[in-house]
């Protein structure tokens, strides 16, 4: 698998995910014993529901420790502060309209637009990649062409 690059919010924020499914799984496994005593398996709903989910619980489980051993944070490592890359958040503003947009470049795991967090693999942070402050980028999004104006780029 190829590195997973997360800040270090993003995977404090999955190992707490991956705790959390790890109870529900023993939960879970105590639900199905219960449900297999309950007799014949075939026609046993609570049987065959417990074993689907734990079967979607493993998966899961299973898919997140393996990110998590990939896992590269990228608060350690060595960045150009100067320049937008994972972990950045990005003041710009968007010379067709006039808006200011606030941005941080987040991993895909990390992603959430509404609190202002976007995946760096979006079209919108691809085009950011690698800008400095003072400097001026056209992105293509499916809306249309942006031209942007950076007007700073922090890492907090």
């Amino acid at each position: 698998m190829a590195d997973v690059y997360l800040t270090k919010d993003g995977f404090e924020k999955l190992q707490a995910e991956l705790t959390e499914l790890k109870r529900q799984k023993n939960e879970l496994s105590v639900e199905i014993n219960e449900a297999r005593e309950q007799g014949d398996l075939k026609e046993n709903a609570g049987y065959i529901y417990g074993k689907q989910k734990q079967s979607q619980l493993m998966s899961r489980i299973s898919e997140l420790e393996l990110r998590l051993r990939s896992a590269k944070i990228v608060d350690n490592m060595a960045v150009n502060k100067d320049q937008v890359s994972l972990g950045a958040t990005v003041t710009m503003r968007d010379e067709n309209s006039g808006n200011t947009l606030v941005y941080t470049l987040s991993s895909a795991d990390e992603a959430d637009p509404s609190a202002g967090k976007i995946s760096v693999s979006s079209p919108l942070a691809q085009g950011l990649l690698g800008s400095a402050q003072g400097t001026s980028v056209k992105v293509r999004l499916p809306s249309g062409e942006k031209h942007l104006a950076i007007l700073k780029v922090e890492y907090k």
